[in-house]
């Protein structure tokens, strides 16, 4: 059971930044949809 879960978020895609376009390099399964450069926090 643990191999598919590690399996699902191997596969899933990269993120891009919804406002520059930039692929978010990490934690793609996140909720966030914006880059380093691009986030107010």
């Amino acid at each position: 059971m643990l191999e598919n879960v590690l399996e699902f978020f191997r596969n899933l895609p990269k993120k891009n930044c919804a406002t520059c376009g930039e692929t978010i390099e990490e934690q793609h399964e996140c909720y966030g949809n914006h880059c380093d450069k691009c986030s107010n926090l």
